[in-house]
């Protein structure tokens, strides 16, 4: 007999099109996905923070959505702008992040299954403190850092990836430090979710995870990220692009003290 090695979990989330919870999901994804588009980051961040504050839905079947919707943006972001990847610095970063988003997905089943307390605290965590580093502009290199450290970055990175699927924060740190112009950052970055991604997807799809009304979610949600996205390139906003990145780091870092908040309520 054929033995599964990977979590399997049947959490349930019924949901149905358009009851108010996935309509609200749907508003974050394109929300989401427009700042994203404009700043480069944050669709992966914003989904999970402004999820979990709300209680939208179970932070696995969470993060499996957002998976596949991070895929959906990349793609669009990269039918364009793929040639300006950074290729040296992106084989650095995977080979550090592919091992440790295996371990992290891993240890969200773990933790779902025996500590959602302590899983909600650690989401709570990472989104606030993604935030705070977020905000603070990391100073610009006169030489491109040593290779080691791309596959550093690609490790935190991938950790968090596999947990909350959000593989941003370290290597968007990292990459802004690069002596690299402002595009390649981007679609470097871009490129970085869309592989994790597809590989923490092919876990949740190994581990039976694609369940019924996750691909509801998914399907009523990918709309959303496409009109978010055609809306930021077709209507870029009259406002600059550091005051929508404070904006939304303002934003993320209230939902992630918000689940901090309602994590240790639950813990105490």
């Amino acid at each position: 007999m054929r033995r599964n090695f990977l979590p399997r979990r049947n959490l349930p989330w019924p949901v149905m099109p358009f009851e108010p919870k996935i309509l609200i999901f749907c508003a974050v994804a394109a929300l989401a996905a427009w700042v994203q588009t404009l700043t480069g980051f944050a669709l992966g961040l914003i989904l999970m923070g402004v999820t979990g504050a709300l209680g939208l839905m179970p932070v696995p079947q969470a993060a499996a959505i957002t998976s596949l919707l991070v895929m959906v943006n990349a793609v669009l972001v990269l039918s364009r702008g793929w040639r300006d990847v950074d290729r040296p610095a992106l084989r650095l970063i995977l080979a550090g992040a592919f091992p440790a988003l295996v371990l992290g997905y891993f240890l969200l089943h773990w933790l779902a299954g025996t500590a959602l307390g302590l899983l909600q605290l650690l989401l709570g965590l990472v989104i606030a403190g993604s935030a705070a580093q977020l905000a603070a502009r990391p100073a610009l290199r006169k030489t491109r850092s040593r290779p080691s450290t791309f596959c550093l970055a690609g490790l935190a990175g991938g950790t968090m990836g596999g947990l909350f699927a959000t593989t941003g924060p370290p290597v968007i740190w990292h990459l802004y430090r690069q002596p690299m112009n402002l595009a390649s950052v981007r679609v470097t970055l871009v490129a970085t979710f869309l592989l994790t991604q597809i590989l923490r997807t092919g876990l949740v799809i190994a581990g039976g995870g694609i369940t019924r009304s996750l691909l509801i979610g998914a399907v009523v949600a990918a709309p959303a990220v496409v009109f978010g996205t055609w809306l930021a390139r077709r209507f870029p906003p009259p406002v600059q692009t550091a005051t929508i990145r404070k904006v939304a780091l303002g934003l993320l870092f209230m939902s992630g003290l918000s689940l901090i908040l309602s994590a240790l309520g639950r813990l105490v």
